[in-house]
């Protein structure tokens, strides 16, 4: 049954920042389709918090505090998971943050933060759980790039170089350990609605959408913001065996903006 190559039971998966938003809802799909969860916190609230937000959700998950960027911390959260599990079979690279502001105003102790958890975080996780991969036979790495892997814009000089390093270091990983039976793809969210982009969709003092919300469904072939929900599926769908075939890929989903040029005014 085409279906079954989709199902990951028996399967264990780590995601990185998946106390809320994009990572939760990629942790809750991962469990919703069998596999086993861990996640990490770079705050001991945060984790307890997330761990409440999982049980609510029946997800039996695993908490870690663990600052992503700390190759000896990331070396001792995986080496736990190395002997609860066995290994990791699918990994989510999830963890992210971002400044918005000029590019001329930007701190260099702030562009070289984002790029150590955008980027180097996932160059660290992926070396750490690659070795266990290799032994088990083969494995999925997912990392969460954006449109801005492909697009610039105003003030996020330091999120677009980051994730376009993590664009290129995913078909990097696909062309190193490809042969292992390891498949590395990317998952480009367009503009989806969290707390993080909840400063972008502060209404106006009138009550009528910001500016940037106008213009964004207004660029969006799908007219609308993307929710957690959306990717769901596409998640699944790179960690199972369904896509054993797909390395080195990014699959935006974005509502089509990257396909769209927008209307003529």
């Amino acid at each position: 049954m085409i279906l079954d190559s989709f199902s990951l039971k028996g399967k264990t998966a780590l995601v990185t920042g998946g106390s809320y938003g994009i990572g939760f809802a990629a942790a809750q799909a991962l469990a919703q389709a069998g596999a086993e969860i861990a996640f990490n916190c770079r705050s001991e609230e945060h984790l307890q918090t997330a761990l409440q937000a999982y049980h609510a959700e029946g997800i039996d998950a695993k908490g870690f505090l663990c600052d992503v960027t700390d190759e000896t911390a990331v070396v001792q959260m995986v080496d736990k998971l190395q002997k609860e599990w066995g290994g990791i079979d699918i990994l989510v690279n999830n963890a992210a943050i971002t400044k918005r502001v000029p590019m001329i105003q930007m701190d260099t102790a702030d562009f070289r933060r984002i790029i150590d958890v955008d980027l180097t975080a996932a160059f660290l996780v992926s070396k750490a759980v690659l070795p266990s991969m290799i032994q088990k036979g083969g494995g999925k790495i997912i990392n969460i790039c954006s449109m801005m892997s492909e697009l610039g814009r105003e003030t996020v000089s330091a999120y677009a170089a980051a994730k376009g390093g993590l664009k290129m270091l995913t078909r990097n990983i696909a062309s190193e350990y490809g042969a292992y039976n390891i498949q590395c793809n990317g998952l480009g969210p367009g503009y989806i609605a969290t707390p993080q982009t909840a400063p972008l969709r502060e209404p106006q003092p009138d009550g009528s959408p910001s500016p940037f919300e106008t213009f964004l469904c207004a660029r969006t072939p799908a007219g609308r913001w993307g929710t957690v929900d959306d990717l769901k599926g596409p998640i699944v769908f790179l960690a199972s065996e369904a896509s054993n075939f797909v390395n080195g890929h990014i699959l935006y989903v974005d509502g089509g903006i990257l396909a769209y040029l927008g209307k003529q005014p």
